[in-house]
């Protein structure tokens, strides 16, 4: 019977390498790519998976966190790092998730593409036993990259790997990796990137004021306040408003019934969408910005325009003059 190991795969070359050496050793790996508001939700319904399997041979599929993750912000049990990113809680999270999966994938322990010293704060080597020990994946978790600087796992002990066939990859230098890719005959792979917004200084600090003022946060609502520029408005209503097609549409596609839609009828203009409005000043405060924002006249200047607005049943225009430069900055998030 072909032994299964089930894979935590971010997409960067660490974890395409960690899968590529347990195939190599005959292992079926089946990969799990987490997914939500904060990182990576924008897959779901995409071809990624069968994009992944077409350029690595990784069988992976994307698992959407998004309730849970939502919920594991209001107190990590670990605390925040330099912005609002949970990175061990994150970590302990995925890791117990992965490990609740392994029966009904048939798999007989977890791999990572995690390397000793790569990251500050997640995977000090004191941080990586602290995972094992609080997901629950202690003797489960192996490491194939940096396994050799690591005690031996449960899968090495009885056999089901060859610890030789490991390495001891370790620190922030990225050689090691890059030597074993080209080795592989893997050439094109993503270049390493920060791909968590919460570890961004300004969506970061912005989701952090979001959270400190609503209780219920959905997926939606996480997708309303990280697309286009953003502003909070007087009465507590939150306006986010396109700085291009691309996004108009992403922002389209998430508008929710209580939501106000507000966009300039007589000449070309960004989406607006207001969010927890609270009253028709806001309303109005919005349609001002949308007209601020609009295309400008010939002199550069920004004008007047009507505003169409629609939501809650309602679908009305407001003749609309830009809002004053120093109105704008107060409300910026």
């Amino acid at each position: 019977m072909t032994t299964k190991a089930l894979a935590l795969f971010s997409g960067g070359l660490d974890s395409i390498l960690a899968c590529r050496v347990m195939a190599l050793q005959g292992i079926e790996v089946l990969a799990v790519k987490f997914v939500s508001p904060f990182f990576d939700r924008h897959l779901l319904g995409s071809d990624y998976c069968q994009k992944i399997d077409e350029k690595y041979e990784i069988n992976v599929q994307l698992v959407d966190i998004s309730d849970d993750y939502i919920q594991l912000l209001r107190s990590p049990a670990h605390g925040f790092g330099k912005h609002f990113n949970p990175c061990l809680d994150c970590k302990i999270f995925m890791m117990s998730r992965a490990r609740e999966m392994m029966q009904a994938a048939g798999a007989s322990f977890l791999i990572s593409g995690e390397v000793v010293g790569q990251r500050p704060m997640s995977q000090r080597r004191d941080a990586l036993r602290l995972v094992e020990r609080d997901s629950g994946c202690d003797g489960i978790l192996l490491r194939p990259l940096c396994a050799k600087k690591l005690e031996p796992t449960n899968a090495e002990l009885a056999g089901l790997v060859d610890r030789e066939e490991l390495y001891d990859i370790n620190g922030r230098s990225r050689s090691g990796q890059i030597a074993l890719a080209k080795e592989f005959g893997v050439t094109d792979y993503p270049t390493p990137a920060g791909g968590c917004m919460l570890t961004d200084p300004v969506v970061g600090q912005r989701i952090k004021l979001f959270y400190a003022e609503h209780e219920n946060i959905s997926a939606s609502d996480i997708q309303h306040i990280t697309v286009g520029r953003q502003f909070q408005l007087p009465g507590g209503g939150w306006l986010a408003l396109g700085h291009k097609e691309s996004e108009n549409i992403l922002m389209e596609g998430n508008v929710q019934p209580q939501d106000v839609q507000l966009r300039l009828e007589d000449r070309p203009g960004p989406l607006a969408v207001l969010r927890f409005e609270t009253s028709k000043d806001d309303i109005e405060i919005a349609a001002s910005l949308v007209a601020r924002y609009g295309k400008k006249d010939s002199n550069g200047n920004p004008c007047p325009g009507r505003v169409r607005c629609i939501g809650d049943g309602d679908d009305y225009l407001i003749d609309a003059s830009p809002i004053a430069e120093d109105r704008i900055a107060p409300m910026r998030r």
